[in-house]
């Protein structure tokens, strides 16, 4: 069963608020509520997490922001 739970990432003019989806294999689906951003995160083999897929654009500033927000929360 996935798991998910709300998050919120920082926009260029408002907050970004949404839904992450906690996938198999340890990948992180962001979604937002009002579709205007997609972001898929996973830690590459090094242990750190980087942007595996999602919509543009987008800001590199926001994979650290959603893995705080993952570590948090699991």
């Amino acid at each position: 069963m996935e798991q998910q739970f709300e998050a919120v990432l920082t926009g260029s003019d408002t907050p970004v608020n949404g839904i992450v989806t906690q996938k198999s294999d340890g990948i992180y689906e962001f979604s937002a509520l009002d579709e205007s951003l997609q972001l898929t995160i996973a830690r590459n083999e090094h242990g750190q997490w980087e942007r595996i897929a999602g919509s543009e654009p987008y800001f590199s500033g926001w994979v650290d922001e959603l893995a705080e927000q993952i570590q948090t929360t699991i």
